[in-house]
């Protein structure tokens, strides 16, 4: 993968994304993944929430991007979705079946989306972190940085951590035993799933270097969490990511 800076990309043509760097962060590994699976090629640009150009080009202090060619850029994760299936046709990440596709989008926001799974991850974080002074959790200034982006309260904590444990037993209740969430063939659906559970036991050092205080972070050490993180998550990630992305993850 080529990275360039916000000044080259803009010169560029065809597929830019911006991503964040140094951690898996979900939304853009699941992005990275989209574009990875269609072989649409682009070009990274490392987020950074100090770059003022990256967020007049963007429209917005966040990651991931999509930027294609003169079109407008795209910043959630459904509309990054649908570029990549408008752009290359096969393979399908999205189901043809009405029922099907309909599923695939609500248990795509269940994972991605405002109060999703990695949404309500986030918070808890934040939570374990400011209620620990930073014994638990990620280091305070990263937690102060993400409550505000989240719009973590005090009050929201457990809030965010029972729906995480909904989520994750949601998905595995879904999943039960199946190599795929839909049928016989990948969706995205498995890119979201496979990308997101970094939030909880992110891929060994080898296949996914990040900083250890992080990882350490990312981990869960909740007990409701860790119970509703059925084995078979990981397990549906560890061949996602064998059979499908890149390792190891390049951040």
């Amino acid at each position: 993968m080529e990275f360039v800076d916000t000044a080259a990309a803009k010169r560029l043509s065809g597929m830019r994304l911006v991503t964040v760097g140094g951690v898996p962060s979900p939304w853009s590994e699941s992005a990275k993944g989209i574009l990875h699976v269609k072989k649409i090629p682009f070009i990274g640009v490392r987020f950074s929430p100090a770059d003022a150009e990256l967020q007049a080009w963007t429209g917005c202090n966040n990651a991931p991007v999509a930027l294609f060619e003169d079109e407008k850029p795209r910043s959630g994760w459904a509309e990054i979705l649908l570029l990549a299936e408008r752009l290359v046709a096969e393979p399908r990440l999205i189901p043809d079946d009405p029922e099907q596709r309909a599923w695939c989008f609500g248990l795509a926001h269940e994972i991605c989306g405002e109060m999703g799974l990695g949404w309500c991850r986030r918070v808890a974080g934040v939570h374990d972190s400011l209620e620990s002074e930073g014994a638990a959790g990620f280091p305070k200034s990263i937690a102060d940085y993400l409550g505000a982006k989240y719009g973590y309260r005090r009050d929201n904590g457990p809030e965010c951590r029972r729906r995480v444990v909904d989520v994750l037993r949601l998905l595995a209740a879904r999943l039960d035993r199946r190599r795929y969430y839909f049928g016989d063939a990948l969706t995205a659906l498995d890119i979201y799933s496979a990308a997101f559970m970094a939030l909880f036991r992110p891929l060994d050092a080898a296949q996914c270097p990040m900083p250890e205080t992080l990882r350490r972070a990312f981990e869960s050490k909740d007990p409701d969490i860790a119970e509703a993180l059925a084995p078979a998550l990981l397990e549906h990630r560890d061949f996602i990511y064998r059979e499908y992305l890149e390792l190891p993850i390049q951040l």
